[in-house]
């Protein structure tokens, strides 16, 4: 199956050099997880970088059924960041593909059903919301969840339905290091 390569640019020009580059080293991901769906390759150059050696900036996310993995590295040069990315990205592989060996049993997310949401009062001045995300919740269990945090580089908070509990699960990180794990009820 072919994966879908978007590959994005800011401030650096996308030359059939670097896209030949990055789409022929992407494409032999699919040897490593077949599940791949997308991948996006974020490419910047930060002007404003107090050293030289960041100003080049390669980002990759992996999007599958069940995952999404992130990582980002910066370098002087264009493919040593993309390079160092794939490497990174390459053991977040190797890594997901031993958490993902274990089994699962419970209630698929599908047949849980919505919570009716209540609208807010009108406020005169209202808070503004300056960005929604949307995203797929796929059944995990807590363990499952610090690891997709570690792998997306989320350093506060992840959301995902507890398969165990059968309910959505905010699992954060606490000052000490630890996590802890809001378990919300309706009342």
């Amino acid at each position: 199956m072919a994966i879908q390569i978007d590959i994005y640019t800011q401030n650096l020009e996308l030359t059939p050099r670097i896209d030949g580059y990055v789409r022929n080293k992407i494409e032999k991901l699919d040897r490593l997880l077949k599940d791949i769906d997308e991948c996006r390759i974020d490419l910047s150059h930060v002007k404003s970088a107090r050293s030289a050696a960041d100003r080049n900036v390669a980002q990759i996310t992996i999007r599958g059924k069940g995952f999404i993995l992130r990582s980002e590295e910066r370098s002087d040069d264009v493919f040593s960041a993309f390079d160092a990315t794939m490497d990174k990205i390459q053991r977040q592989i190797e890594r997901f593909k031993g958490k993902r060996n274990k089994s699962r049993t419970g209630t698929s997310a599908e047949h849980v059903p919505p919570a009716e949401i209540e609208e807010p009062e009108t406020i005169s001045e209202e808070p503004v919301i300056a960005r929604r995300k949307q995203f797929t919740l796929v059944p995990m269990d807590e363990m499952e969840a610090i690891e997709q945090m570690s792998l997306l580089g989320h350093e506060n908070f992840f959301i995902f339905y507890n398969i165990n509990t059968n309910s959505i699960n905010v699992l954060y990180r606490r000052r000490n290091g630890d996590y802890g794990l809001i378990e919300p009820q309706i009342g």
